[in-house]
Formats: C-alpha cells, structure tokens, sequence
C-alpha cells in the first residue's frame, strides 16, 4: 500500500492506494507531506486535488476502490453522480439512491462512514432545511467545501438539485 499526506486549505488528507486505486482519502493530524513518486495513482490524485482546490476541476478522473457492504458502495457509487456546486437533502439523496424511504437512517450511515471524501462528494448531502448536518470532518469543512464550489460553478449550476 502508498500513503501520502496531501496538505489541503481545510487541514492536512491522508491518501491511501494499492497498486491499482485510490482506497482512501481522509482528514489526518500528521503533517509529512512527502510524496510517495512509485505510486502513480497518488501523484494523479495530488495533481487532481491541486486543480479542485484552484477552482480548475469540477470532477475527478481517478480508479476509486472504496471497500464497505455492498449497500454503502452503493450509496458511495450514487454519491458520484451529485454534480458539482449542486447539493442534495439527505430525503432527496436518499429517494434517488435507493427508491426506498425507509432507508433514510441507513443512506446517511453510509454516507458518513465514506472513505473517499471530496472525491466521491458526501459533502454534497444536507439537511433537508439547508442546514448542514452529519459531516464526519467538521462541519466548517463541509461548509468551506460547499462555499469553494459555489465560488467555481458555471452559473445555471448552482443550488439545490
């Protein structure tokens, strides 16, 4: 396994990938920035990340491995497909991932324990009244997400979906 720390504007991430995929991207206290340059995922994904955090990229093109149940890599697939600047009620979110509105509490579960943040944009889902609720990192973070992102989206592209 690669790992690398990736300094970001909202703290520093830890990146984590095998010989194939990006397994996961976290928030971390360590501060090493040092890039492991035998894993090429890694360098692809710090050049991404450097884009997305200049306002240059609006999604990402990377080989994604998330492990969890099959229902959470179900919801992390569905997260994939919330556009940038754009943002989902978890209700909403929940109705388009699985038809199903008992699964609301499970939906969001996964949503929270995503091991891919940013990438696959769980930051993306809020409260149903705007408000922005259940971000495993902060919700200072989410909101700094959410801000960067509306400051960068083509206009028409804006708001709740």
């Amino acid at each position: 396994m690669n790992v690398l720390i990736y300094d970001s504007p909202i703290g520093y991430l830890l990146l984590k990938a095998d010989q194939n995929a990006l397994i996961e991207l976290s928030m971390t206290e360590i501060e090493s920035t040092k890039i492991n340059t035998d894993s090429l995922i890694l360098q692809n994904t710090c050049q991404q990340l450097d884009e997305y955090f200049a306002g240059k990229r609006q999604s990402f093109d990377l080989p994604l491995k998330p492990s969890g149940t099959p229902f959470q890599e179900q919801i992390w697939t569905a997260l994939l497909d919330i556009p940038y600047g754009k943002t989902f009620s978890y209700a909403e979110f929940n109705q388009q991932a699985t038809q199903n509105p008992l699964s609301i509490r499970a939906t969001a579960s996964a949503n929270g324990k995503n091991p891919i943040g940013i990438i696959i944009p769980c930051h993306r889902v809020i409260g149903t009244n705007g408000s922005l609720t259940g971000y495993a990192w902060g919700v200072w973070r989410k909101k700094w997400l959410l801000d960067h992102e509306q400051k960068f989206a083509p206009s028409g592209q804006l708001g709740l979906f």
